[in-house]
């Protein structure tokens, strides 16, 4: 029998998900069980691969939590204290916790969870740190230095503390053993996993104490398992989807699914190499920038002008956001003037070549990870094409843009960046710009020592004044574009009519499952 592809795996799966559901309005209250779908497969057990899905599932647990503005919050430990030095953080743990094992959560396994963290390559290798130990009921972290950005790398994903158990004898995650209000009770990767209410987490039942996620890679089919009650939450909608979900509700009331949104800290850019020799003069760069219609563009994919980017930014993200810096603009005779001052001509053609004939000719990378990626570079295709610059679009994967990165061949490449991946911005900014070097999803052949110092200055220093840094940074690379701002982003997720009390969180660290209730 030949082997199933993975999409016609999923969609298999998919079928089998909706025929078990199809009994659920029937069964019994205590035997209900949320149903989520998604685009993101589990692809490892490991917290640097799949860990953001445990956290958001509620069945891992962080360090710190954040606030929906970035700032730190408790998490497994209750609070925290920072010597006058700023050299040394002390974590006191929440007491009575308790891993999905039965095991107490000591002060001494959650260390080892962070030295494994901080021994991975990801966030913690940005923090000075010189040692991680138990002290007491609590943990200690000693740094070399200040560095103020701590509490916000002890909230991403990766972080989160599992129990010895999870690990084998070489350090190697064999099943996920957090602290959470949730266990596993059931996993099937790279598609599915269940979950049920932990007793040892304390405090009162919520009313999900049991849930299914599934990963669904088509968004069509993840609108389909919403509109057809067999999915009480579907995630990462399109836009043609989402209107037809909300003209379904407008016919059939409350028994439809709802739409659920909210604003991200999350821009789509264009990542662009800036040591090429047409891309290293900033004329050049913001010619390509005025070459694009980003309200239609916004239009086109999100049924959203208002997601047009005009700076790096969002609204969203306040400090951050410059409501008085020059908004970026479409201008394409701007853009024809800029680079015929660079020396470029349009040929009979119409399309830009050097006096030698050579043309003016790049190669757009994009992913299928994110299904608009592809249809967003086709779009950028035909708009910098009618400016006389020729690109051609290649979709490859995700790993491709930070392999072209470090091989040098990368020329342009269309990607969604996050600044909540670390709660606080400047985590995703030190990893992008915070270099010589850049990083495999920010600058590129481009620095500026004076936006190095501001984010050094906001990720060490409590005290530093952050609003006059962020303006410095967020008008930095609105002046060089060394990557170039395209639309922001939205989150959307359907919600079924079984469930109430759902809200997005905009740092998509939780999905705040405890917080959900059944309608009837």
């Amino acid at each position: 029998m030949p082997s199933l592809t993975r999409r016609g795996a999923v969609a298999l799966a998919a079928s089998a998900w909706m025929a078990r559901a199809a009994a659920a309005p029937s069964a019994p209250p205590d035997d209900r069980v949320l149903r989520l779908v998604g685009p993101w497969e589990l692809v490892g057990l490991d917290p640097s691969r799949t860990g953001y899905l445990f956290t958001r599932l509620q069945i891992a647990e962080t360090l710190l939590g954040a606030q929906p503005d970035g700032s730190p919050a408790p998490g497994l430990a209750v609070g925290w204290t920072v010597a006058p030095d700023q050299r040394a953080w002390r974590f006191p743990l929440r007491p009575g916790a308790r891993f999905h094992d039965g095991t107490a959560v000591t002060a001494s396994a959650v260390a080892a969870a962070l030295r494994r963290a901080q021994g991975q390559p990801g966030v913690l290798q940005l923090a000075p740190i010189v040692s991680i130990e138990a002290d007491g009921d609590a943990v200690r972290i000693a740094l070399a230095r200040p560095f103020a950005l701590l509490p916000g790398l002890l909230a991403h994903s990766a972080t989160q503390i599992l129990a010895p158990s999870a690990f084998d004898a070489a350090g190697r995650v064999r099943a996920v053993v957090g602290s959470g209000p949730y266990r596993i009770a059931g996993i099937a990767p790279p598609q599915s996993l269940e979950a049920a209410w932990f007793d040892g987490h304390g405090g009162p039942r919520p009313a999900v104490q049991r849930l299914r996620y599934l990963s669904a890679g088509r968004a069509e089919t993840r609108a389909l398992m919403a509109e057809s009650g067999q999915a009480d939450l579907a995630f990462a909608l399109d836009p043609a989807a989402i209107a037809r979900i909300r003209h379904l509700r407008q016919a059939r009331g409350p028994s439809a699914p709802a739409i659920a949104e909210t604003t991200l800290p999350r821009t789509t850019v264009l990542k662009l190499n800036a040591g090429h020799r047409w891309l290293a003069d900033p004329r050049a760069r913001q010619a390509l920038s005025l070459a694009l219609d980003r309200t239609g563009i916004a239009r086109a994919l999100a049924r959203a002008p208002e997601l047009a980017a005009t700076q790096m930014f969002p609204p969203g993200m306040p400090g951050w956001h410059q409501p008085g810096l020059a908004p970026l603009a479409h201008d394409p005779a701007a853009a024809r003037a800029l680079l015929a001052a660079l020396g470029w001509a349009p040929g009979a053609d119409g399309m830009l070549r050097r006096p030698d004939g050579e043309p003016f000719a790049l190669t757009l990378l994009c992913f299928v990870d994110r299904p608009e990626l592809p249809i967003l570079a086709t779009i950028l295709q035909e708009q910098w094409r009618q400016v006389g610059i020729a690109v051609r679009v290649w979709v490859g994967s995700s790993s491709d843009v930070p392999a072209g990165h470090r091989s040098g061949a990368l020329e342009l490449a269309l990607l969604a960046r996050s600044f909540s991946i670390v709660p606080d911005a400047v985590g995703t900014l030190l990893q992008d710009f915070g270099t010589a070097d850049g990083g495999d999803w920010g600058a590129m052949g481009w620095s500026d020592p004076a936006l190095i110092d501001a984010l050094q200055a906001l990720a060490s220093d409590a005290h530093a004044p952050r609003d006059a840094l962020r303006a410095r940074v967020a008008t930095l690379l609105q002046r060089d574009l060394p990557v170039i701002p395209l639309t922001w982003y939205r989150q959307v997720a359907a919600v079924g009519a079984r469930v109430d009390g759902f809200a997005l969180d905009p740092l998509e660290l939780s999905y705040r499952l405890t917080d959900l209730r059944w309608t009837s």
